[in-house]
This record gives structure tokens, sequence and C-alpha cells, in this order.
């Protein structure tokens, strides 16, 4: 009878524990060559987490450097949660709460393995033998990683402490996976996130076949506080509504939500082309208050506005402007969003100058990338679109 009494505690802690975690998910896709407009693989993952002030930050190794998205209490670079190396391999994941696990097996440590990863692989086949060599109780993951590399591979790994399924995006039609908080090969069925999974599956399908490019993630799938059981405004009606009166939405299930911390997407090296360069665009905040700009592992350094200090400015000035749209705190509250204050009829919500500020730096960008660049050039041009999208949210009353 104690026994059964201890199981029944350890259970109902344990399930607790995946509830409370269902808070920190993530929403990603992983995207074939020819999917993409620049015919190049891609990762998208808006981040989810309860560390909300994040950093990007460049790491010098051995024998490949990388960028990418880290807690800010945590910068050594073996903690990396979406990332880019300097071969075009990048890497992303997702928690998925359907896979099998131990209660007493080691968990949680997805950040460290694509430290590891970004730290010494160069391919797909890199990263599979790579988990092949750790899998035991000790590797850590309950996890969807998706990955990519310089030969136009973008693969799926659902990976658990002892075993793993591979899915390449060659064998669906659309050629791209979007991935929440289940495998596919998991217990059907359970896990978490099926509400954004068939939000962002709807925003993906209303692209045109090869035609998928960052602009349209970031711009809108990745700010998406749209529900797919729930009607909540669409832009068009926001702007119908009258600056003073709040239009209070729960965002706890929409792809843009309270605990997403950042966007990651990144468009790999286009397979075959000699000197391509493999582009990171980082977002931190949440989607809705900030602005995304690229960044090249070629550089050698990233934005100060990205990195330096306590807190990341970028990541400070969306912090403050998430209060302007969720000012409550006390328990489910914080889940409620006042969307005019984003847009309203009188034309004084400031997404539309976000989203404006971002095209200018997308169009800007694709005029860098038409040409061959310096190491210095690359830094120098990154900063000043890091110092643009900065300058703007200090705008941002």
């Amino acid at each position: 009878m104690r026994i059964k009494t201890v199981i029944l505690i350890l259970t109902i802690i344990f399930s607790t524990m995946i509830i409370q975690n269902h808070l920190y998910t993530c929403t990603s896709a992983i995207i074939n060559s020819s999917a993409s407009d620049l015919g190049v693989p891609m990762l998208w993952k808006n981040r989810d987490t309860g560390y909300l002030s994040n950093k990007i930050i460049f790491v010098n190794e051995d024998p490949y450097n990388y960028i990418g998205i880290v807690n800010a209490a945590e910068t050594s670079g073996r903690f990396v949660y979406a990332g880019l190396n300097s071969t075009g391999f990048g890497i992303i994941n997702t928690v998925a709460y359907n896979l099998p696990k131990k209660v007493d097996e080691m968990h949680d440590l997805e950040g460290q393995i694509m430290a590891a990863a970004l730290r010494t692989c160069r391919t797909v086949d890199d990263f599979e033998e790579f988990i092949r060599q750790n899998l035991g109780e000790a590797l850590g993951s309950w996890a969807n990683f998706g990955v990519i590399d310089a030969q136009g591979r973008a693969v799926v790994f659902e990976v658990h402490n002892n075993g793993y399924k591979k899915l390449d995006t060659t064998q669906v039609p659309k050629k791209y996976y979007v991935n929440t908080n289940f495998s596919r090969s998991g217990v059907e069925g359970k896990g978490a996130g099926y509400l954004r999974f068939e939000q962002a599956t709807a925003l993906f399908n209303e692209i045109k076949a090869e035609k998928i490019t960052h602009e349209y993630i970031f711009q809108n799938i990745s700010r998406s506080f749209q529900h797919p059981l729930v009607k909540h405004p669409t832009h068009d009606e926001l702007r119908k509504q009258p600056q003073d009166q709040p239009f209070w939405l729960n965002i706890r299930d929409c792809i843009n939500r309270p605990s997403t911390s950042g966007v990651v997407i990144i468009n790999g090296k286009k397979p075959g082309k000699k000197n391509s360069r493999a582009t990171l665009w980082a977002l931190l905040g949440e989607p809705v208050t900030s602005i995304a700009v690229p960044l090249w592992v070629e550089a050698g350094e990233v934005p100060k506005a990205l990195y330096q200090g306590e807190a990341a400015p970028m990541c400070a000035e969306a912090l403050r402007i998430k209060k302007i749209i969720q000012p409550f705190s006390e328990g489910s509250k914080g889940n409620y969003m006042n969307a005019t204050k984003l847009i309203n009829k009188k034309g004084t919500g400031f997404l539309p100058l976000l989203m404006k500020t971002e095209r200018e730096i997308f169009k800007a960008t694709r005029k860098f990338l038409k040409k061959k660049h310096s190491a210095k050039e690359y830094a120098k041009f990154q900063e000043q679109m890091a110092q643009k999208a900065l300058n703007t949210l200090k705008k941002i009353k």
C-alpha cells in the first residue's frame, strides 16, 4: 500500500512538472531547400521559456565557431537553444512531451546537446552519429531536433535517451515539417502544442510551393496571435478598434505567446554554390515587441545590442514594450494581451512601425547579400541593422 502511495505521489509530481513545462514550449519548422524561395535549407524556432532575458553570442571554438541564442545569465556557449556554425550546420529543438521517458532519467539537456553539436558537427550525418554514440540515460534528451547542413539537407531527429527516429524533409510532399511539443513517433494524442501546430500548419499552407521566406515567417507566422478554435481579430479588424477601448486576448495557446523569448530563423548555405553564406536572423523578445536582424558567423562577432550588459539592450527594450501590452503578472492574467496597443483605429499602435522597420532591414539585407563581403563588412552591416532596430524600439512609449 505504501509503495502504491509513493508511486502515485511521484506520478502526480511528475505530471505537474510536465504541465508547468508546457508553459515554456516552442514552435518550429524544418524546411528543405526545394521549398525555399532562396533555394536553401531553413530552420525556424519561436523559443518559449521561463528565461525571458536572452542574448545572442558568438563562440570561438575548435573545430567550428558558432552563433546562437542563450539565456542572458549563461553565456559560456555550452548551452545554446538554436544556432549556426561556420560550416553552415544549423540546429534547433522543441521539447517533445510524448516521447519515452523514465522518471529518474536525465532530461532537459537539449541546450548542452546543441552546443556540442555546433562545436563538432558539419553535416546531418555527423549529428546522427553524435546522437548514436551518446544514447543512454545520461543523454538528457526529450526533444525534436531540426538540423540543416551545407549540402542542403533538412532533417528532423526525434530523440529520447534510448533511441531516435529520423524524418527527412525530402520524404514529405510539402518538403517541410512543422513541429511543436509532440513527436510523430511518440504516443499518439499525447504531448503538447497541438493548437499552435494547427495554427502554424494553416499559415504555412497559405504559402505557394517553393516560396517560403524568412520574411513571411517573421511577419506572418512568428507574430501570429490567431487561435484555431477561438476567433481572434485580424490586423484589419483591429484597425477598426477604438484606441481607448482595450481588446484583451488570451494568447497562451498562440504562436506569439507570453513565454516567447525570441525567434531564430536560419537560411542555410546554397547547395553546390561555392562561398555561399548562411544567415542567422535573430529577434530578441516576444515577436510582437521586437525586430529581426541578420547575423553571420563570418563576422566573428555579434552586434552589441544583442549581447552587451546584464541584459542585451534589444531584449531589455522588448521586455519594456511587453509590459505595455501585457501589464498583468498575477497568475493567469499574465496570458492576456491588449491588442489595441498593437493596432488600432487611430493608428497609435506600435506593431506597424516595428514591421515597417523590419521590412526595411529585409530589403537592405537582400541588396547587401548580392555581393561578396569581408568579415569586417559583415560585422559592420549587422551592427548597423541592429542599431536601426534598437533605435525603433526606443521610440515606442
